[in-house]
């Protein structure tokens, strides 16, 4: 079942976008809940996959000493897959993992497919993938489902303080099916 997007919502990474005078588009796209794949959203939006970029909540395994455990958004393109050892050598850790789905709403305040590090609750470190620079525009979730952010990536990583880094690994053929 997919739903159909109302007038697009004034979000707070919207409203963040706003206070610091960056220019960008928002797009509306219908919500399949079955499919809230990167891919799905660009030719949703019409805009190539490589364009359409996914942020991931992660978790690094905590060093001796250290009491709480570091998270990190990774912001990676859609048709790439996040490489786990890349990351953690990025935010010098020993070991990074996915955080768990129930972990996600409450330390990010978003839902699975509408994650954004802009405005979100805590302000985890970000890395966003090198090649992010290699575009025109980018699109990234807006922070809701079904609405998408447009702009210049030296806009998004200026809203963000994303750290550039080399993030991924050819996603596997399985999932770029589906």
């Amino acid at each position: 079942m997919t739903t159909k997007p109302d007038k697009p919502v004034k979000t707070n990474a919207a409203r963040l976008l706003d206070s610091l005078g960056i220019v960008y588009e928002v797009r509306a796209y219908e919500v399949d809940p079955d499919d809230l794949s990167a891919i799905s959203v660009a030719r949703k939006i019409g805009l190539p996959a490589e364009q359409v970029f996914k942020t991931l909540l992660t978790r690094a395994n905590p060093l001796p000493g250290q009491r709480e455990t570091p998270h990190f958004f990774a912001v990676i393109p859609g048709d790439m897959e996040l490489d786990l050892k890349k990351l953690a050598q990025a935010a010098a850790v020993k070991k990074v993992e996915l955080a768990s789905l129930k972990e996600v709403e409450p330390l990010t305040g978003y839902v699975r497919g509408g994650v954004t590090v802009m405005a979100a609750r805590t302000a985890f470190p970000a890395y966003a993938d090198e090649t992010i620079e290699l575009h025109e525009v980018v699109s990234v979730s807006a922070g809701t489902r079904g609405t998408q952010l447009v702009l210049a990536p030296a806009d998004y990583l200026r809203a963000t303080g994303a750290t550039l880094a080399d993030l991924t690994k050819p996603m596997h053929v399985s999932r770029v099916s589906a």
